[in-house]
């Protein structure tokens, strides 16, 4: 290669370049194809990218002081890339833990047997926010309450994959991890010609599968229930209701009727709904059960749910697992579950409910990473490092007053990813969000939706908080190892994410993000 890697440098892993400067074997392809794009072609490929992006209505909001903000969504051309080998080991990790975690929520609506047996502490579930008393006694189909979950993964220094935090109430980005892939076909539809890129576009499909096995009705109709257009996310539920055939309905739009079951109101009369994929938090999905001011949800849906009558994803109550306290124990209730080991690792967590782990965090606010158990979108965490004195006794303060919500974490180096900074490749911190699916069975996102911190430094990756995106690839790689049998099979599995010679259909532009 030219001297263009040369000069490149990561502060810690990188996922494409090694330590002596050479691309990983897996990434060898790529690495080398964009060694010899000239800076004119680079800047051609992202100005592609961009026209596709705002052609396609592509868009997240960003919700601030000053308003709610559209903003075209920030991809970044150069794609993060995973060898298809590592891939795999990771999917059985996530299949391993979303099992784990829906047996651990139904033991809560149920036995109870694992606060009985004192390996999740009874208090911390009793005084969730998101546990919901409404729910005791509950029997969904499979006994799956968390049917999409999103996990996120960071890598660490020494190469380590662990999870960060699990998203079970109403998990986002899915669609821009497909979206991603369409925008990325027509900028550099030459690297797809000469790489085995595992597809993505497979997820509607296995989505509206999994939610269909909720039900005994035979071609069920699905309902997508968004808040609304200006949720920050209905880009994603409108893309979703589209790829799948189901119907995109708010609350006004649904009623219970006499007999408890639920129904679309259309043109021509009330039309059953089967399942519903709700986009709508647990309080204010149902005015009766929950908050009486809600205009989002549908009055007597719970109880319709409770008899059998309808079935919803996630499933009331999930949201219980998605704490960052309760995050801390999910080792412990994979071994108790499972009677496996994790085969993906937590990243050390003090909980500050903990008197003793607690005097270690406020002790070490400078060197930590604070997060409160129930934000998303990186609002309320501190970044130690990167704090000021004050920000750290402000957390001090929120953590004296309410123990029980905060937990700390050291401050990870996350692997970074070249990313085209001024027509340069520099190096960027990322995560991955895949996403898994379970209903009937389990399945796993082939790769996920890589977010990145845009800014020199900076470990934020959310696109609410200045954060950006890329593709990720996940590549079927020749190993020396490999039988040819096993490297033709490969290849017809990958066929299909070849780019397409027919314009991509997108639903109408939308805002994004939960």
């Amino acid at each position: 290669m030219r001297n263009r890697w040369s000069d490149y440098q990561s502060p810690g892993f990188d996922e494409l370049i090694q330590a002596d400067g050479q691309a990983r074997p897996f990434a060898h392809k790529v690495a080398s194809w964009l060694n010899d794009l000239s800076p004119e072609d680079l800047s051609s490929r992202e100005h592609a990218a961009q026209l596709a992006i705002a052609q396609m209505g592509i868009t997240f909001t960003v919700y601030s002081d000053k308003g709610n903000i559209d903003r075209e969504w920030p991809l970044d051309i150069i794609p993060r890339v995973i060898d298809a080998n590592e891939w795999r080991e990771i999917e059985k990790g996530l299949k391993q833990r979303l099992q784990a975690l829906n047996m651990f929520i139904h033991d809560l609506y149920n036995d109870q047997a694992i606060l009985n047996d004192n390996i999740v502490p009874r208090q911390l579930i009793e005084t969730s926010s998101n546990f919901r008393p409404e729910c005791i006694g509950m029997n969904p189909p499979h006994q799956v309450w968390a049917h999409i979950c999103g996990s996120d993964l960071v890598r660490g220094e020494d190469g380590t994959v662990y999870v960060l935090e699990d998203n079970l109430r109403v998990p986002s980005g899915v669609s821009y991890m497909i979206e991603n892939r369409e925008v990325m076909k027509r900028a550099l539809p030459e690297v797809f010609r000469q790489s085995h890129i595992l597809p993505v576009d497979t997820y509607p499909s296995d989505l509206r599968a999994t939610l269909s096995s909720l039900t005994d009705v035979k071609n069920p109709t699905i309902g997508v229930l968004t808040p609304g257009v200006f949720n920050s996310a209905y880009f994603e539920h409108s893309y979703l209701a589209q790829q799948m055939g189901a119907e995109l309905v708010e609350g006004r739009d649904l009623v219970v009727d006499s007999d408890g079951y639920v129904n679309m109101l259309t043109v021509d009369g009330p039309q059953p709904i089967h399942v519903i994929y709700r986009r709508v938090d647990d309080e204010f999905i149902d005015p009766e059960c929950f908050n009486e001011n809600s205009t989002l949800g549908v009055k007597g849906l719970m109880k319709a749910w409770r008899d059998g009558k309808v079935a919803i994803a996630n499933a009331p109550g999930a949201g219980v697992a998605d704490d960052k306290v309760v995050y801390s124990y999910v080792p412990d209730i994979i071994r108790y579950y499972l009677n496996e080991e994790p085969l993906l690792q937590n990243v050390p967590t003090y909980r500050c409910e903990n008197t003793e782990e607690r005097e270690h965090v406020l002790n070490n606010l400078d060197s930590l990473v604070v997060k409160p158990a129930n934000e998303s979108g990186g609002y309320g965490m501190l970044i130690g490092p990167m704090s000021t004195p004050e920000e750290q006794a402000d957390m001090a303060k929120n953590i004296k007053d309410n123990p029980r919500n905060y937990i700390g974490q050291p401050t990870l180096t996350l692997s970074t990813a070249p990313t085209l900074c001024d027509d340069t490749f520099k190096a960027r911190h990322i995560d991955l969000r895949p996403f898994v699916l379970q209903g009937e069975s389990i399945k796993v996102t082939t790769g996920g939706l890589t977010r990145v911190a845009l800014r020199e430094g900076s470990l934020i990756v959310n696109s609410s908080q200045g954060g950006g995106s890329k593709d990720t690839w996940v590549v079927e790689f020749d190993h020396p190892s490999m039988s040819q049998s096993q490297s033709q099979t490969q290849s017809s599995v990958v066929e299909s994410d070849q780019p397409d010679l027919e314009p991509v259909q997108t639903p109408p532009p939308a805002s994004s993000k939960e």
